[in-house]
């Protein structure tokens, strides 16, 4: 324990927030440095505030102020502050008291907690980042509860903690409002946290995509380069903004027409968003000029990071120490730029060299510039907008999580499309995922199954299967290629969810509409006959033939197939008409087009979405660009409207689009009965943590113990999961007295580890019912496969015959706590017959992850054979899917094999292994992630 004499600095308490506006601080341990920080802070909080604070005037802090509230002994005294650009803007601090309310020392488990916001800073959220904080670090050193005095007329206190969520009790004594807070986390403190990261967040990205200025710092004279390019789109899209140029050596007050400075300090007039493009070693010095002149975000389109290798690396965490020093967000370094088709901002800072993306209803995330300049062709080709774009390189610092907060509530997104290499902080993921897939599709593609360069974030170790069952549970769409993202993204955008899996086919060539019938069976649909309307088929038979498949009850979707006609003229106008007039005169449905060698076609169906919007022409060079654009009188804010079909040129990609609608529209049917964790009410959880905290109380941080046979049993047992007993038999009386304690019948089985669960390899004898045949069988396997000290035997009281199977957790860097199950046997595990599902799973998670593997049928009475009990199986996943949440510490636990019976079920063997939890994880207080 740390005590004042030995004040170990807690570097672990450190950490960068995001804020309610938007801006990020750095909150850490007050340290003896801080006294003329702590002082500086002082003077600028009003006389009001201190007054709040102190319950009396109180003009400066004396000496002996300055040296109380700087020395802690991080146990019983505690500090924290709420930094930006290293000065203070708020502190709390907590002191534990006893029952009499003076100081004390454990095991009292109360302290009084104060704080005091410098009145520049209250209104942005920090007491209450700094409340989550300080709760987190009194949990740590074993206080449960806040003891505050608030003045009644400190309102805004008494918010904050009123607001938290947390358990407490009010009372009004002696002129002041006495509160008592519980700081254990609750369902409703959880939701408070969740929804104040969530609005934090959405507006950091938001002052990212919709900034009122813009400098592009790094535009060379002649016109050449990144910085030049990036200039050059943001004037070309009529940003509405002030738009700058930052050069150090430029002559001129213009540069491609746009009013130029020679520093960014030199604008006289506020920069919202800087995009930096000049080389990787001068970037500090710009970020610290926009970090002095109150830049509010940063695009680094420079090179030379973590992509570059480990001095790059090292360059990259300096970067973001730097940039969250100031306050602001980073998108990058190695960014390719971002993108916002907003009618009141139309923002084009990025590299692409296509035209300014249509206004649509897509929003695109990608971390390859490469991989973005592609989507974005290919939403051009296909006559497709986007509301935003974000291609963040090597995600320092905004990632993937933060773009889906800030699209969860943006209006101008229907569907989000995301490329990752890896997936960041993978539980925090899949939550916002699952809440964002709830309201509107995620669709994500993964480019690496290994971490690639520039990413901190380790890879998972999971099969890519098992990835995708995984993020499908959490409701995202998977796709193996950002074709499949493009595909799947322009139906979700244009068409309505289907209502189940029933596809209706037609077009006018019998072969075409065969190989969707077999795309569509190969992807799990369930399609009607194909109707063939033949080569000499109409537009007005193709609007017939759809518009009453449409109106059938019989299907669900419909796929439209369509080959050239023989003709000298090309009714692709005539037949995008005659469908969408069809899908206009019976909506609801979802329609795709395949066609082969119609691209005038796809223009067509297209071409209903409006045409590109004109790019703003270029400010003259007289005139400074820097004040905000105007549109062209009589331009329109919104495309036309109208109805949208998205056409293929297979019919495996519609199909393949088509089935993903499908299984998205299935999951979020299934929503309104996504199940529930239930509550045993035998599950000793204060017993476990107990257990845990003595068995890891002597071993290192990073260490991984493996329990031993009877602890595993102990601690298993405390969440109802009862191990079969085991008893050792080094010798062939051994094993008799063993039979004698268990009682006939018993089995005999090899633990060594290269017969392990392996009884295809005659290491296990079972149903032997008296001494003589247990000392035949011991022989035997003496003679088949070794001396009894390499054979390891073991005893055990036979159990009901059943099938087979093997739970196992585990805690994967890639994807979090992960429930998995199969059957047990060679078979399952040589074709990877095992499903996953992600903890806390929920009694409805458990159904499906049973009859989810391929071998499934063996449960439920295949050929004949008895089924087994499943609820007793599902039981069993549901309480070790509460130990492993519930306990951090249960990194990894195997059983193997759980024999399940008609009746009740039996495991025969467990191994668990526990480790130190992480200081900080998604339950924790809210934090960015840090280097």
């Amino acid at each position: 324990m740390t005590t004042e004499s030995d004040p170990a600095y807690p570097a672990h308490w450190e950490a960068d927030v995001v804020l309610r506006d938007g801006g990020t601080a750095r909150i850490r341990p007050i340290t003896t440095e801080d006294a003329a920080r702590l002082v500086s802070f002082y003077e600028q909080v009003s006389d009001e505030s201190k007054y709040y604070r102190f319950f009396a005037p109180y003009p400066r802090l004396s000496d002996r102020d300055v040296h109380r509230f700087t020395h802690h002994d991080y146990v019983d005294r505690v500090g924290l502050a709420a930094t930006i650009g290293g000065e203070f803007i708020g502190t709390v601090r907590y002191d534990r008291i006893g029952a009499d309310g003076r100081s004390a020392t454990g095991p009292s488990d109360e302290a009084e907690v104060a704080f005091l916001v410098q009145d520049a800073h209250q209104g942005r959220g920090v007491a209450s980042a700094l409340l989550e904080h300080i709760g987190a670090v009194a949990r740590e050193r074993g206080i449960r509860r806040f003891a505050a005095e608030v003045l009644p007329a400190n309102t805004k206190m008494i918010k904050v903690f009123t607001d938290a969520g947390y358990e407490q009790k009010r009372s009004f004594e002696d002129g002041s409002v006495h509160l008592t807070l519980g700081i254990e986390p609750t369902a409703e403190s959880l939701a408070v946290q969740r929804a104040r990261e969530q609005r934090a967040e959405a507006r950091s990205v938001q002052r990212l995509l919709a900034p009122g200025s813009v400098a592009v710092i790094g535009v060379s004279r002649s016109g050449a380069g990144v910085g030049a390019a990036a200039l050059r789109n943001l004037r070309d899209s009529g940003f509405h903004g002030h738009l700058y140029a930052v050069n150090e050596a430029v002559t001129r007050d213009l540069v491609d027409g746009v009013r130029a400075y020679r520093t960014v300090g030199a604008i006289g007039a506020p920069v919202d968003l800087a995009v930096i493009a000049v080389p990787a070693d001068r970037v500090p010095e710009a970020v610290a000029a926009c970090g002095d002149h109150g830049v509010q975000g940063l695009v680094v389109l420079s090179a030379g990071y973590g992509e570059s290798g480990p001095a790059g690396l090292d360059r990259q965490r300096e970067l973001v120490r730097q940039v969250r020093s100031y306050g602001m967000r980073l998108i990058g370094p190695n960014a390719f730029g971002v993108i916002n088709t907003a009618p009141d901002v139309e923002l084009n800072a990025s590299l692409t060299p296509a035209p300014m993306p249509m206004r649509g209803r897509i929003g695109l995330f990608t971390q390859s510039g490469a991989i973005g300049i592609a989507l974005l062709s290919a939403l051009l080709r296909r006559g497709e907008g986007l509301s935003s774009f974000v291609s963040a390189g090597n995600r320092a610092d905004v990632s993937g999580n933060d773009i889906l907060q800030y699209w969860y509530e943006d209006d101008s997104t229907d569907v989000a499309l995301l490329y990752l290499e890896t997936l960041g902080n993978p539980r925090k993921f899949t939550r916002l995922a699952r809440r964002t897939a709830a309201e509107k599709p995620v669709v994500v593609v993964r480019g690496g199954r290994h971490t690639p360069a520039g990413h901190v974030v380790p890879g998972t170790r999971l099969p890519d299967a098992t990835v995708s069952a995984l993020l499908r549970q959490a409701g995202v769409i998977r796709v193996d290629t950002v074709t499949e993202l493009v595909d799947v993204g322009l139906l979700l955008a244009a068409q309505p969810l289907p209502a189940g899996p029933r596809i209706a086919i037609l077009g006018n060539s019998e072969s075409l509409g065969v190989l969707t019938y077999d795309a569509c069976l190969a992807q799990g649909l369930s399609p009607l006959p194909p109707l063939d309307l033949t080569t000499a088929a109409s537009p007005a038979d193709f609007r017939t033939a759809l518009a009453a498949a449409l109106a059938s009850d019989d299907c669900d979707a419909v796929i439209v197939t369509a080959i050239p006609w023989v003709s000298e003229h090309a009714p692709a106008d005539d037949l995008a008409g005659a469908l969408r007039d069809a899908v206009a005169e019976v909506p609801g449905k979802p329609v795709a087009v395949v066609h082969v060698e119609l691209g005038e076609l796809v223009e067509a169906l297209s071409a209903v979405r409006g045409t590109p919007r004109p790019s703003a022409p270029a400010p003259p060079r007289e005139e400074p660009a820097s004040a905000p654009f105007q549109p062209p009188a009589g331009r329109a804010e919104d495309l036309p409207g109208g109805t949208r079909i998205p056409a293929y040129p297979a019919g495996e990609r519609a199909v393949k689009a088509v089935a993903e609608a499908v299984r998205y529209g299935q999951w979020r049917r299934g929503l309104a009965d996504s199940g529930s964790v239930p509550g045993y009410e035998d599950i000793d959880e204060a017993g476990a943590a107990g257990q845990l905290a003595g068995l890891l109380a002597d071993t290192p941080a990073g260490t991984v113990l493996t329990l031993g046979e009877w602890e595993a049993r102990e601690l298993l047992g405390r969440y109802g999961i009862r191990v079969l007993t085991t008893l050792p038999a080094p010798s062939a009386d051994a094993a008799v007295r063993a039979a004698a304690i268990l009682g006939y019948p018993v089995a005999l089985k090899t633990t060594a580890p290269h017969l392990r669960h392996r009884a295809d390899l005659g290491g296990v004898r079972l149903d032997l019912t008296g001494e003589a045949e247990l000392r035949r069988s011991y022989e035997e396997l003496g003679q088949a496969l070794g001396k009894p000290a390499e054979l390891q035997p073991v005893v055990q009281a036979m159990v009901p015959r059943g099938v087979d199977t093997v739970v196992r957790s585990v805690i994967d860097p890639g994807a979090g706590a992960v429930l998995s199950f199969g059957l047990a046997g060679v078979p399952s595990e040589l074709l990877g017959d095992t499903a996953h599902r992600l903890v806390p799973a929920t009694d409805r998670d458990v159904a499906t992850l049973i009859r989810s593997i391929r071998a499934a049928p063996l449960l439920f009475g295949w050929r004949g054979s008895s089924p087994v009990d499943t609820p007793a199986l599902e039981e069993l996943l549901l309480r070790l899917s509460r130990l492993v949440d519930d306990h951090p510490e249960v990194i990894g636990v195997s059983l193997e094999p759980v024999v399940v019976a008609a009746e009740g079920l039996s495991v025969l063997s467990a191994a668990v292994r526990v480790a130190h939890a992480p200081a900080r994880g998604d339950l924790g207080p809210r934090t960015l992630p840090s280097y």
